[in-house]
């Protein structure tokens, strides 16, 4: 999309908001043709969700049909037990295996949130999970990143919840994705955090706010996206930024909120950066 050190790509949760993913369930191919033709040049999907794309070979396929890499896949799982489950352990080895098949990409760890109750013992038990998924990733080559969300029932989303899991995240083997509009949504400044954590990020999520009551189509809220990203510029981030953009519109038309995300980077977000 440009000169810049860091590429934009798209989440495909834009379209997962729908049905709870059962609108757009096995349509990974058309969210690649979309992204594609939104000026992005990277998609992060969701490991459990890519349908008859998660065979490597034929996503790898499609990809390079495209013109379009994998920046990262977002393995989102409960991970409220003291430790994995079988069977998340299982998904998150899965995952790994696939990602040694696409060398520069990042594994997305995030928790799907389910409540705030035993908060001190279940933050410090996703901190040992997501050390432990990350160094298992590690071991074979792949970078992993974690990812706070801001939903209510989220053990990450208070500036408590990301001093208590920021701090205690083993970044020999895993960095920070700071997801902006999550970032604001839960009463933060999305740069001031951003700068006082700096030495963890690896991978970057946009999308936009206006607190009413969330998130909104990207440029028409209140993150300060160009400021933002033009700190990132400054600082050389080599990483992604990928638009995961989660307003209203996108339970309708995913296609146009991703067309327009596009566009927007390409005409309004670079354009203001020096």
């Amino acid at each position: 999309m440009s000169n810049l050190p860091f590429r934009f790509g798209a989440e495909v949760y834009t379209w997962f908001m729908s049905g709870n993913g059962e609108t757009h369930k096995g349509q990974l191919a058309h969210m690649i043709d979309i992204i594609a033709e939104a000026g992005f040049t990277g998609i992060q999907p969701i490991f459990t969700w890519m349908g008859p794309l998660s065979d490597p070979k034929l996503l790898a396929d499609k990809l390079r049909q495209r013109n379009i890499e994998l920046a990262a896949v977002a393995l989102a799982l409960d991970w409220n037990g003291s430790s994995e489950t079988d069977e998340e352990k299982r998904i998150a080895n899965d995952a790994i295996t696939m990602l040694e098949q696409f060398p520069n990409s990042v594994l997305c760890t995030v928790q799907i949130p389910t409540g705030r109750h035993d908060l001190e013992s279940r933050r410090k038990s996703l901190v040992n999970i997501v050390n432990e998924v990350s160094k298992r990733a590690a071991d074979r080559g792949v970078v992993s990143s974690f990812h706070p969300n801001s939903p209510h029932s989220s053990i990450t989303r208070t500036e408590e919840d990301y001093k208590v899991i920021l701090e205690s995240l083993d970044a020999s083997v895993t960095g920070w994705c700071p997801d902006v509009g999550h970032i604001i949504n839960a009463g933060m400044d999305p740069l001031a955090k951003m700068k006082e954590y700096q030495s963890l990020i690896n991978h970057v999520h946009y999308k936009d706010w206006d607190g009413n009551p969330e998130f909104t189509l990207m440029g028409k809220g209140k993150v300060d996206l160009v400021g933002i990203t033009q700190w990132l510029k400054d600082i050389n981030f080599p990483g992604w930024i990928i638009c995961e953009d989660e307003g209203k519109e996108a339970l309708d038309d995913p296609d146009f909120v991703t067309l327009h995300d596009g566009k927007w980077v390409q005409e309004e977000l670079i354009h203001q950066l020096k």
